[in-house]
């Protein structure tokens, strides 16, 4: 049976469940009965297969590397898209009943892709209807430790929901990763075609919004420097993807948008999700 961590809220009769050994994946999260996150089960449940659903942590790379591969800093290394933070399995640290923490920590495995040491810890937090994650990456090593962070979050929309869906955005560019091309963004982005993979490129917030038909709507908040998003959807599929990372695609490759820890020191970056 798979290893779940569980968070309750009871007064707002709010849940998340956790996946320890498939990443760390926050895999459900519904409140007063209403799922807020979409989940296959069938790939939770396989793990040869990538997760489709709940939260997938993209660390220390989110998107794909060109030929999956990059150097920095007189180092090498080769990675598939997203990084390898959402395919390991993860040691919980602490769980209570609103909040758990799991770490992930460089072993032979993560440098043989990534040549740097580290430890990553998410805390969850969940009150009411609001879920939080902490993510503080530590860097134990003697050199900069360069990475990039997000999360893939697929939010619950029924196929026939998409047309009354919107993601308000002040965006005025995006790269089309469907097209292979930069394109404007003027109106309603059209949730309804067959693949909608839009990254934004100037949305210029830490902060975003999946607007739901009925009134409700879920709100993704975070630390400033969650700024790029990316907008994925599949004709056919119940799902809305509205990721938050901190960098484009390739950014250990490219070093746009890449952050650092100084040795000794370490860093944390907060994203909030709450359905209102």
């Amino acid at each position: 049976m798979l290893e779940t961590v569980t968070l309750v809220d009871p007064d707002a009769d709010s849940r998340v469940s956790i996946a320890p050994t498939r990443g760390a994946i926050a895999t459900r999260f519904s409140v007063r009965g209403r799922p807020v996150f979409y989940l296959d089960e069938d790939t939770l449940r396989d793990p040869t297969k990538n997760v489709r659903g709940g939260n997938p942590v993209l660390f220390p790379s989110p998107g794909p590397l060109p030929g999956d591969r990059f150097a920095r800093a007189g180092r090498s290394g080769s990675m598939k898209q997203h990084g390898f933070a959402r395919q390991l399995p993860w040691e919980v640290v602490s769980s209570h009943e609103r909040e758990a923490t799991l770490r992930l920590a460089s072993d032979d495995v993560t440098r043989a892709q990534f040549p740097w040491d580290f430890v990553l810890e998410l805390r969850y937090a969940l009150a009411g209807a609001r879920l939080t994650i902490d993510a503080r990456v530590d860097n134990p090593g003697t050199e900069p430790l360069p990475f990039a962070l997000g999360y893939h979050p697929y939010f619950f929309v029924p196929d026939a929901d998409k047309r009354h869906a919107r993601i308000p955005t002040a965006a005025t560019r995006a790269w089309d990763n469907v097209a292979k091309t930069e394109c404007g963004v003027s109106g309603p982005i059209d949730l309804t075609l067959p693949e909608v993979d839009l990254h934004l490129v100037d949305h210029g917030a830490s902060e975003a919004v999946l607007e739901l038909p009925g009134g409700r709507s879920i709100v993704l908040s975070g630390s400033p420097e969650l700024r790029r998003w990316v907008i994925w959807t599949v004709a056919g599929k119940d799902y809305v993807c509205l990721e938050p990372w901190t960098a484009p695609a390739g950014a250990l490759a490219t070093g746009d948008g890449l952050l650092e820890v100084a040795p000794g020191a370490s860093r944390t970056i907060t994203l909030a999700i709450e359905s209102t």
